[in-house]
């Protein structure tokens, strides 16, 4: 008979890890056999125990065999339904944050911030999904006081679904733009997918985090309790820019922070980690410090400086907003020769042509010359107007026998063009 989530729970409260790869297993944890496209986790359930796992939890009962297999119905129904029970247990307050860009810097700067002061955890890397959000609330151990919690969402109703199993008492939205319309079909319903993040809050929290210069989100988030932040003074937490070349420096309360953050568009993300910083009573000093010392990883916003060139490395993700927003930051910097290096904007369905034609027109009006394209749909709409190449490896080719020297070059694309490939060759 499958277990209950009650009794799967009293088994987490005595082993509370959790494993879902059976080639890594924390000792004593408890291994979820879960599925894929081309993996079926139940297959791994007696490896997963061999190498450390307290109990595996398998929903096919022909793999179980002894009182160690924990058979349910479904293994990452049952992950998530465990999420929510250990979240229900929860008396912290837990940040939910969601956008369409910038939401893993803006939750990185966030925890920054808060971790001055208070034993904070944050969701790693960007495990924002249906599988990452459940781990991410059943890291939370008793010791904890307080959790970011990132959600992201590439279908209709994901963030609600998402909502249930955070309970997130504050919500953040970085923006609200044309990512992953594949998966919406259209901006409004990326829109209505992101506002259920304010509703939640609005049911079971205490209040949101709101950029006032974003007319869309003010005007999803009027007449809730909100904190608002901006560079155009409508905001109760406000900054200045003081400069972008290389790096971002901006003022706020008469402390100048220089950060590690390419790009004016970054500004929105500290200033969201300003305001929930004072929120939950951070000094000012640990604010400004620990927004300063914060340097970005995995291809977001880095400056990386080799042997020959300067790169702008910002190839994490990619959709129309934030390739016009590093495009605009990049050609504002005050350096020599700069070289874009862009690929495609994956996951925009039918709207992919278009958006990507309005790239080309973007560059071509800010007069840019030197522009190497990569990917499909990138190479079918900028043929004939910029060099083009149909995957990262003919650009590595092309850009070893190219023998580029004293340039600063931006690298911007979606993440499954894998533009980290050709840093090498830079």
């Amino acid at each position: 008979m499958p277990h209950k989530i009650e009794n799967l729970y009293t088994v987490f409260k005595n082993y509370p890890r959790i494993s879902t790869d059976s080639r890594h297993i924390e000792k004593d944890s408890i291994f979820f056999a879960l599925k894929g496209a081309n993996f079926d986790g139940n297959v791994f359930a007696e490896k997963a125990l061999e190498n450390g796992a307290a109990y595996v939890v398998i929903d096919n009962p022909k793999y179980k065999i002894n009182e160690k297999y924990l058979l349910v119905n479904d293994t990452l129904e049952a992950l998530q339904k465990l999420a929510i029970q250990h979240r229900k247990n929860l008396d912290i307050p837990v940040i939910g944050i969601t956008g369409s860009n910038g939401k893993t810097t803006t939750k990185e700067l966030i925890a920054a911030v808060l971790e001055t002061q208070y034993n904070c955890l944050a969701t790693k890397g960007n495990l924002n999904n249906h599988i990452g959000v459940p781990l991410t609330i059943l890291s939370i151990t008793g010791d904890k006081q307080i959790a970011v919690v990132e959600m992201g969402a590439n279908h209709i109703g994901e963030i609600e679904e998402l909502c249930r199993i955070a309970l997130p008492c504050y919500g953040l939205i970085t923006n609200i733009g044309k990512a992953h319309l594949e998966g919406f079909l259209s901006l409004e319903n990326i829109i209505q997918t992101k506002a259920a993040l304010y509703r939640s809050v609005e049911k079971n929290g205490k209040g949101l985090f709101v950029n006032a210069d974003d007319a869309l989100l003010l005007k999803l988030s009027v007449n809730l309790k909100r904190m608002t932040y901006s560079l155009t003074g409508k905001g109760e937490t406000k900054a200045q820019i003081v400069d972008t070349d290389p790096y971002l420096t901006l003022v706020w309360n008469d402390f100048q922070i220089k950060t590690n953050l390419f790009g004016a568009y970054n500004i929105y993300n500290v200033l969201a980690a300003i305001t929930v910083g004072k929120y939950f009573n951070i000094s000012d000093s640990n604010i400004v410090n620990a927004i300063s010392s914060y340097v970005p990883v995995n291809n977001r916003s880095q400056l990386i400086k080799t042997k020959f060139n300067t790169i702008i490395m910002d190839a994490y993700n990619a959709n129309p907003t934030s390739m016009e927003a590093a495009i605009n930051s990049f050609l504002s910097m005050k350096v020599g020769e700069k070289m874009l290096i862009l690929g495609d904007m994956l996951e925009l369905g039918n709207e992919g042509e278009q958006e990507h034609k309005k790239i080309i027109d973007l560059l071509i009006n800010k007069g840019i010359k030197e522009v190497l394209l990569v990917g499909n749909v990138f190479s079918n709409v900028g043929k004939g107007i910029y060099k083009t190449f149909c995957d990262n490896e003919a650009l590595r080719i092309y850009l070893e026998s190219f023998n580029a020297q004293g340039k600063t070059i931006l690298v911007k694309g979606s993440r499954g063009i894998k533009l980290e490939n050709v840093i090498p060759a830079l």
